[in-house]
């Protein structure tokens, strides 16, 4: 009995990642993956706006990804794809605004710090 290679070069993929007839794409897999960009490209704005837009990328794309989980056959692979590049985006955005947030406040509390420190100096004692 002969083993041929035949299926061996065969993509894992049903037409190359075309939609089989009947499929549909993900739904908002193509929001999770702009929110997930934006995120990390505003992450910088004081934290808070990658802080929302990543939370609100990672809900979006556990949803989509719990579909495509339920019927795989149902969703188009291109659109999972772009999700769970969304999603990936979404950790690395949130991440990256989170240490932003904390550096900001961090600076803002060691500045009152210092501005109390030497606001309760006696500068007029000093004689130049």
């Amino acid at each position: 009995m002969e083993i041929s290679n035949e299926n061996m070069n065969q993509p894992a993929v049903p037409n190359n990642g075309q939609p089989i007839s009947g499929q549909q794409p993900l739904p908002n897999a193509t929001g999770v993956l702009v929110m997930g960009i934006i995120s990390i490209a505003v992450c910088w704005c004081t934290g808070i706006p990658g802080i929302v837009l990543g939370i609100i990328s990672l809900v979006l794309g556990g949803k989509a990804k719990k579909m495509y989980n339920a019927n795989p056959s149902q969703y188009t692979l291109n659109s999972y794809k772009n999700m769970k590049a969304g999603y990936t985006c979404a950790i690395i955005g949130l991440s990256l605004s989170a240490v932003y947030l904390f550096i900001i406040v961090y600076l803002l509390i060691i500045g009152v710090a210092l501005s109390t420190a030497f606001s309760s100096i006696p500068w007029d004692r000093f004689n130049y």
